[in-house]
């Protein structure tokens, strides 16, 4: 095999997924034909089957120590490897990963230099970023967690289509309190519900310091209140703005002793 042809020259142009093997290894004879079956109903990658009893060499070139062992190479290098007769959908979710493409590569130019920005920096570049890649999920999830502070609304609607993983539960409950916060109706002749007002008007200017000064005394009067909303905010605002944040530091102690 010509191996600098058929797999390094070839990665420069699309990506080559090499399938390291030998025809006593029972386990290749499972992954090959799945892996060739993929292959023919996906154009965005080759694949190249190198025996390993006929290029010793070139396995021992690569590190291959035991097979099947898979490889994909792009712009002449192992950009990701896999190794044993792993099920299909593995295999689907281990090329959609890994093959590069335009999007993937913008998206980490963005994610790269996002946290240098400022706030209202880093939502312009998501919002433009999701008009050239409207599906791209990590970029949908991070402007979700960049606006639920003042926009818990568009968040929530920015991760409606998403499927949520179970650590992003809780980002979604918070969401869903502070939009409770910002959108209740409040009867302004009662002194708590006037408060959580007054919060909700102070945490829609992104003063979080006396928004969440103006709950913990809500909480400090009523932790029942509108089903415990003012505890419930709270937390939100605590995890939103996260622990180093200076809010979270001069409030959190506060807040927990309210609660007893």
């Amino acid at each position: 095999m010509d191996f600098q042809t058929a797999v390094i020259e070839k990665s420069y142009s699309t990506p080559v997924v090499v399938d390291f093997w030998a025809p006593w290894c029972g386990p290749c004879r499972v992954l090959g034909p799945v892996i060739e079956e993929l292959d023919a109903h996906d154009d965005r990658w080759t694949l190249v089957k190198l025996n390993t009893e006929e290029e010793q060499e070139i396995a021992m070139q690569f590190g291959i120590r035991s097979i099947p062992n898979v490889k994909m190479f792009s712009k002449g290098k192992v950009v990701a490897e896999f190794a044993g007769a792993l099920p299909k959908h593995q295999i689907e979710k281990w090329l959609d990963e890994h093959i590069p493409s335009q999007d993937k590569e913008d998206w980490k130019h963005v994610s790269e230099r996002i946290d240098d920005m400022v706030p209202d920096d880093q939502i312009n570049v998501l919002e433009q970023f999701l008009i050239q890649h409207p599906g791209h999920k990590d970029a949908k999830l991070l402007l979700a967690k960049k606006v639920a502070l003042t926009k818990p609304d568009v968040a929530l609607q920015l991760m409606s289509d998403l499927k949520v993983d179970r650590k992003d539960y809780d980002l979604l409950e918070d969401m869903k309190n502070l939009e409770e916060l910002y959108t209740s109706h409040y009867n302004q002749e009662d002194q708590n519900e006037a408060l959580l007002l007054m919060a909700s008007e102070a945490a829609k200017i992104a003063d979080y310091d006396r928004a969440v000064k103006t709950i913990i005394d809500v909480v400090m009067r009523d932790k029942s209140l509108r089903n415990e909303l003012p505890r419930r905010a709270s937390i939100a605002f605590f995890h939103l703005l996260g622990a180093a944040h200076p809010v979270t530091k001069k409030y959190r102690r506060t807040f927990d002793m309210a609660l007893y």
